[in-house]
């Protein structure tokens, strides 16, 4: 079973994930990513479902045209969990190779 984060453990990790806000609302995280155009946004985004898919772990995820927004959360925790932060590595993985 996954388990929730602390408080403490949610803020030390999103320290390591400058570019990651919390989202208090849903006690996720999330970024907003911005491309050239719909197909370097696309493209991102089959990447980002293939190592999802691996990781068993799916974004909450919207898209217009350049624009991906991704928040991150494990419902099963009940609220961020390890994987939320993992996959966020990496994702920005995905960003700095670009």
């Amino acid at each position: 079973m996954v388990t929730k984060l602390t408080d403490e453990e949610r803020d030390a990790a999103l320290v390591a994930l400058p570019d990651w806000t919390h989202d208090l609302d849903r006690d996720g995280i999330k970024r907003s990513f911005r491309f050239d155009d719909f197909t370097a946004a696309f493209g991102f985004m089959a990447k980002v479902a293939l190592l999802a898919e691996k990781a068993d772990h799916h974004p909450e995820w919207f898209n217009v045209y350049n624009r991906v927004d991704i928040l991150l959360t494990t419902h099963d925790a009940g609220g961020l969990s390890q994987r939320d932060f993992d996959l966020a590595r990496k994702i920005d993985a995905l960003v700095s190779r670009a």
